[in-house]
């Protein structure tokens, strides 16, 4: 048997128990597949344990660079998929998958993700360029050590998976604002360790900026109201970034 060819599917999850079957289930050609929870509160671990291929390891949360690198090193075989629970993978992403490992031309392939945002597909907003690693040689990615919106640093050649990925992140507006809220304090723990300071600039024009480059350039406007209320609730979520690393100083929860 050739174990060359052989695949890891990994995830981290907290609270997706509304995602984790059908996520499960899509990557039923994996050889196997490790799910890092962070003691979920709904029933992502029972889901997942219902499973008798998958493999679930419940550790604290300190940040997203780290539980994906822990996950990483869980990995048996040569080959690493790692997708978030709520990107869909399709049949047709399957079998573009299963040809790049058997015939690899790259130790990394990256894949666009289609954002979906309210039932609505979102073709504009920044997201028309969100290519992300999603498959690559074990030995040969590892995260950047960003506590959010962390990328794969990948020592070798990579290339691009033509298949899109369905991007389904929104199951509800108090959802999607809390995910937002904590990478929030994230971002903010992160300027706090570069001894940032927060300024009125800070607090007044970055969050003008963002939702005004994310509404006119990045051509949100051409979503319609799903794009105005993004640009709306992302430029809160700087805004609260801002807010946190004033806290913080402040020695303020």
């Amino acid at each position: 048997m050739d174990t060359t060819q052989k695949i890891s599917a990994l995830a981290i999850t907290f609270n997706e128990a509304a995602h984790i079957e059908g996520f499960i289930r899509s990557l039923d050609f994996a050889d196997e597949i490790i799910i890092v929870d962070s003691y979920s509160q709904d029933d992502t671990v029972k889901i997942a344990k219902g499973f008798e291929n998958v493999k679930v390891i419940q550790r604290p949360f300190e940040d997203f660079s780290d539980q994906k690198n822990f996950a990483i090193q869980q990995a048996s075989h040569p080959w690493v998929l790692f997708f978030d629970p709520d990107e869909e993978v399709t049949p047709p992403l399957r079998e573009e998958i299963l040809n790049a490992v058997a015939n690899p031309k790259a130790d990394a392939y990256l894949v666009r993700r289609q954002f979906y945002f309210m039932g609505k597909k979102i073709r504009y907003s920044g997201f028309q360029t969100d290519w992300v690693v999603r498959l690559f040689r074990a030995e040969s990615g590892r995260y950047n050590g960003r506590l959010v919106h962390e990328t794969l640093n990948v020592r070798g050649t990579t290339a691009r998976l033509r298949t899109r990925v369905p991007h389904h992140t929104y199951t509800g507006m108090d959802d999607y604002t809390a995910k937002l809220h904590r990478y929030s304090a994230l971002q903010a723990q992160m300027l706090y360790e570069r001894k940032k300071r927060p300024n009125l600039f800070h607090f007044l024009f970055r969050p003008f900026y963002r939702f005004w480059h994310q509404y006119l350039l990045r051509l949100g406007i051409l979503d319609g109201k799903e794009g105005f209320i993004l640009a709306y609730i992302n430029a809160f979520s700087v805004f609260k970034r801002y807010t946190n690393l004033w806290l913080l100083y402040r020695k303020i929860d």
